[in-house]
């Protein structure tokens, strides 16, 4: 199973404060086992939401777009690591260990990534090869 564990952001985080030089060796450490351990696919921090944009879309209308910064920090994403386990419980068992050297508060939300079979019959066997294709060339890229 694959799930994406998603660092929620902070206050500091959206104020582009960057982690400390303990905190980054010490998530370099708990990044390093979990790649050793082979369940680590990605992983990666996000800039401030001041950064970036949001694409609404509505209806039949033009999709609009938002400029960032974004106000609900709590509703922000400033990091995430795409993890191959066994179960939701082992991935827990994995995000109990992130590194907290900082003290500060954090949510880390963590979600299991569809695979091709959870979407059943609705995903037919040219949908399912062409969806395999798109993957082929996405990892040549």
């Amino acid at each position: 199973m694959r799930f994406m564990v998603i660092m929620k952001a902070s206050e500091e985080s959206e104020a582009g404060q960057m982690p400390s030089t303990e905190l980054l060796a010490e998530m370099g450490k708990f990044n390093e086992e979990l790649v050793k351990a082979g369940v680590m696919l990605a992983g990666e921090g996000l800039a401030p939401s001041s950064e970036g944009a949001r694409v609404k879309f509505s209806g039949d209308s033009e999709p609009s777009v938002v400029d960032g910064p974004f106000a609900e920090t709590k509703e922000l994403i400033a990091g995430f690591w795409i993890l191959q386990v066994r179960s939701l419980e082992e991935a827990v068992e994995w995000i109990k260990r992130v590194p907290n050297t900082d003290g500060a508060h954090h949510e880390i939300e963590i979600r299991r990534i569809f695979d091709a079979e959870d979407f059943g019959d609705n995903l037919t066997p040219e949908l399912r090869e062409a969806e395999e294709k798109l993957r082929e060339q996405a990892a040549k890229n």
